[in-house]
């Protein structure tokens, strides 16, 4: 076995087969985490921790929907002095779930809270640093005389979580990184991993070992890549093989919140990672928690049948670097991926038919309007189209089918590999082929990478299929066979809400790597069309390989939030919704939210009870804007930087 395998397997215990990384046990209240314990589920309080009643409330509300661990946002002391109330009255309640306090800037918050909760968590890159975006050239003994002062703060902590039986997460935030780690690692996974080991290093040093890890992200790429580094360096370092806390932060709401969440936990979970997930959306934390579990529920039973084993494992797990391919027709090379859309089971094929799959065909004007949402491709198998479609579709059909009518514009053939491998008339200009790992013969890639005309449709019939398809994959890639890929999943009899969250880990695991040139969803009894075909795209929209509308990067509420996140996000969304590719970042408080806005176009904080304040990037625009105001202020920015489009103007062909 080469290098390449045992230098980018450390991140996992096996890149073929399905086996969950085994990590130190943690002790939280009596529900241990890690080890042989199953993925725990947790979520966060949304009401101010002053209002013991309804932080009491809404505890019950999310244990009652399965929630293992709630955690409370404790910016001061005061709140964290409230943790006692709450412990209190939940207990006189019959509830004894374990409270984890949230810890930001404050470290006498921290310390008074480790006396009364099951764990506290501190983000490093504010616990003991003040964030001012300034860039700072530090010399090796001015940064570890900086590491010497953070020793020193945090140090005391440590010590009464060891006094009290605490436990802490270590909780890197992409959006919260301290000035001094951007200035030496930059605005990167490897800054975001060591921001986290600064901490454990001290810990360890203390012998404290009661932690858990998270590196939290807007973007599911990032977050991706630095739990991979996080588990690569703990190795190397010698340091314990701590729990993983799974998240992507400010996912959002509703779908696209859902579906951003699963690519990047869903991800990290194959590859047997994560120890506890909480699924951040902009909606009621108990409404997080089915969407964890439905997650983590894959994962109790996976097998998988056996894959083999790599040679050479030619992707980099730790950066995007996507797969080269050459172009057929508007596949691969520097295309967007493309959208199959599935109508093989409909009885009669009509213009009306294509609604769902965004095209809108109006019978007075003889005209089509075409969606952002619109798919490239109809597999329709051996049904007939006998109108005439809209020029940016195309059309596939078998072989036998397309045999009879192979002189239609721009409709081509699908076959498999033994039909292939036989010869006969095919398309001049694109020919699919639909094979799985086991037809990727020496004589199938001999002639297909030779093939100019050829994409392959992939699938596997396997529980571990993510992971059988990269394998596949990357077998092109180790033979220098260039041929694009589509990536094609076909799930039965599943509800919507899982649909999407299956999707978006077995297809946006691959995309992120920069495996894929287009996604095929073959869904029989999973929802409508047109909420299957606008999985699709949401899919790539999360993994950041095909943009088809407005991005939102919106924290879930907490006890710091200023304003009704769930109504302004929904009121901005309302108005904004048709700006493609303008990405907006929506945050309750100034924790993370110029950090994590620096990925976003526009900024939308709150800065104090009724005041906003306006970000270009990571830059202030305009401070305490009255929140009755704040949405016209921001569409006046928008409008004033030339991005913005009139409602009536967009998507008509």
């Amino acid at each position: 076995m080469r290098s390449e395998i045992i230098q980018f397997q450390k991140y996992c215990n096996s890149l073929v087969s399905y086996s969950r990384r085994k990590t130190r046990e943690v002790n939280i209240g009596g529900v241990p985490l890690g080890g042989d314990n199953p993925i725990r589920i947790q979520s966060m309080t949304t009401i101010d921790t002053m209002d013991t009643k309804g932080s009491v409330d809404q505890t019950i509300r999310m244990v009652d929907a399965g929630c293992e661990y709630v955690r409370i946002t404790a910016p001061s002391i005061k709140e964290a002095q409230n943790l006692q109330e709450i412990k209190k009255e939940l207990k006189t309640r019959g509830y004894t779930v374990p409270l984890i306090a949230d810890i930001h800037f404050t470290p006498n918050a921290a310390e008074l809270a480790a006396r009364i909760v099951e764990k506290v968590r501190v983000n490093p890159g504010n616990y003991a640093d003040k964030k001012k975006f300034q860039n700072i050239e530090y010399t090796d003994a001015a940064y570890q005389a900086e590491l010497v002062r953070i020793r020193k703060k945090f140090s005391p902590l440590v010590a009464i979580c060891k006094e009290y039986g605490t436990a802490m997460r270590i909780g890197t935030n992409h959006g919260s990184l301290s000035d001094r780690i951007m200035s030496r690692y930059g605005d990167t996974p490897i800054g975001m991993v060591e921001s986290a080991l600064e901490f454990v290093r001290i810990c360890e040093d203390l012998d404290y070992y009661d932690i858990v890890l998270s590196m939290k992200a807007s973007n599911p790429q990032v977050m991706i890549q630095a739990y991979r580094l996080l588990v690569q360096k703990l190795d190397e370092e010698g340091l314990q093989p701590y729990p993983l806390h799974l998240g992507v932060t400010e996912a959002g709401d509703g779908e696209d919140g859902r579906i951003k969440s699963s690519v990047g936990i869903g991800t990290l979970l194959e590859d047997g990672l994560g120890d506890t997930i909480r699924v951040s959306l902009t909606e009621e934390p108990e409404a997080e928690v089915p969407v964890a579990q439905m997650l983590a529920d894959r994962y109790v039973n996976r097998k998988g049948t056996a894959i083999p084993d790599f040679d050479h494992y030619p992707i980099n797990p730790f950066e995007y670097n996507k797969r080269v391919t050459h172009e057929v027709e508007n596949i691969g090379g520097t295309n967007v991926p493309r959208v199959v859309a599935d109508l093989s089971r409909k009885e009669k094929i009509t213009p009306a038919t294509l609604f769902a799959f965004g095209y809108h065909y109006s019978v007075p004007l003889d005209k089509w309007t075409i969606t952002d949402m619109a798919c490239d491709y109809l597999f329709v198998r051996d049904k007939a189209v006998d109108f005439e479609i809209p020029g940016t579709l195309s059309v596939i059909c078998n072989y036998g089918q397309w045999l009879k009518v192979r002189n239609n514009d721009r409709t081509y053939p699908v076959m498999d590999a033994v039909t292939y491998l036989k010869g006969g008339e095919q398309s001049p200009q694109l020919n699919f082929i639909q094979i799985s790992l086991k037809d990727l013969t020496s004589e199938f890639v001999l002639k297909v990478k030779k093939d100019s005309t050829a994409v392959l449709i992939i699938e596997a019939d396997n529980d571990h299929g993510m992971a059988e398809m990269r394998r596949l994959i990357a077998g092109l890639m180790s033979d220098d066979c260039a041929v694009p890929v589509i990536i094609k999943r076909t799930y039965s009899d599943l509800s919507l809400d899982k649909l999407q969250l299956y999707a978006a880990t077995d297809m946006g695991g691959l995309l992120i790597d920069g495996l894929g040139d287009g996604v095929y969803i073959k869904a029989e009894n999973c929802g409508p069309d047109k909420r299957i075909n606008e999985t699709a795209f949401t899919i790539l929209q999360a993994t950041r390989t095909r943009i088809s509308k407005t991005e939102y990067i919106s924290c879930p509420s907490c006890g710091r939030t200023l304003f009704d996140l769930q109504e302004t996000t929904a009121m901005i969304r309302s108005r904004t919704f048709h700006l493609k590719g303008v990405k907006i970042g929506i945050m309750g408080c100034i924790v993370n939210g110029p950090g994590e806005m620096a990925d976003a176009d526009y900024g939308y904080v709150g800065s104090g009870p009724g005041k906003i304040t306006l970000y270009r990037g990571k830059e202030v625009v305009k401070r305490n804007v009255p929140s009755d105001k704040a949405v016209d202020e921001l569409i006046a920015l928008i409008r004033e930087d030339g991005k913005w489009v009139e409602i009536e103007s967009v998507n008509i062909n």
